[in-house]
């Protein structure tokens, strides 16, 4: 009971607070009314990065710089898809929004001006509370260099199933699994959250999710459950890094 009070208070707080703050359909209006229709009259997908709808807006998607940090870029559906908790992102033949972001990197590659290496990016979707914007948007970034740290000192020893035991970030629980492969295709994130987690199915917008790189092949993804008992709202977007500092560092 307690719980559910607390659930509720944070979507009350999700609303009063930065959705409210900000038009949360001010993504979709820019994939909607601009770039989608810029690309098709024009050529040019402007503001966006990328307009890619060759296979239809049921698997389009677009890439758009965010307006925080130097080198961080969102990937969005062409198709109205309200989030994580949407269930078209699990329905049969659903794109996989995670390979598209994974492959569109040299964004934040180019941008950060330094030949980055796999382990030091990262992905994340946040929770329906942990977000302000009522579209999909996977970020794609730096990981932050603690995390990096962290997770080199335990992939060896991760499974392909997720963890029992969570790593902790900032307080935060995140369960971890590991994946082999040079990309995403074939490994859907969202897909192996709902399946392989207990419950995840039935509570898809209380769960964020993070997919870092590791060195030289495969992934890391990591999964976090809103708990308001630690203040934690499902952002995994945290675990990212939007001033890159390991761009800055010196030669590894």
């Amino acid at each position: 009971m307690m719980q559910s009070l607390l659930l509720a208070l944070f979507a009350l707080l999700a609303v009063a607070g930065p959705v409210r703050a900000a038009d949360p359909d001010a993504l979709w209006k820019i994939i909607s009314q601009k770039c989608v229709p810029n690309e098709r009259q024009y050529g040019e997908p402007t503001p966006c990065a990328v307009v890619d709808i060759k296979d239809g807006d049921a698997h389009g998607y677009v890439v758009l710089k965010d307006r925080v940090g130097a080198t961080q870029y969102l990937v969005m559906p062409t198709a109205k898809i309200t989030g994580i908790e949407d269930p078209a992102i699990l329905a049969p033949g659903a794109a996989n929004y995670f390979a598209d972001a994974w492959r569109e990197r040299h964004f934040t590659i180019d941008a950060a001006e330094r030949d980055l290496k796999r382990d030091e990016l990262s992905l994340a979707v946040n929770s329906m509370y942990g977000r302000s914007q009522n579209q999909l948007h996977i970020h794609i970034d730096c990981v932050r260099p603690d995390v990096r740290r962290s997770l080199r000192e335990h992939a060896a020893g991760l499974s392909p199933r997720w963890s029992r035991v969570p790593l902790r970030f900032d307080g935060h629980r995140y369960w971890a699994m590991r994946v082999g492969g040079a990309d995403l295709h074939g490994v859907d994130p969202f897909r192996a959250l709902a399946r392989g987690m207990t419950g995840a199915r039935a509570d898809m917008g209380d769960w964020t999710l993070v997919v870092v790189g590791v060195a030289p092949r495969g992934f890391v993804l990591l999964a976090g459950h809103v708990d308001p008992a630690t203040n934690d709202d499902g952002s995994g977007e945290d675990l990212l890094d939007h001033d890159c500092a390991l761009a800055r560092s010196l030669p590894r």
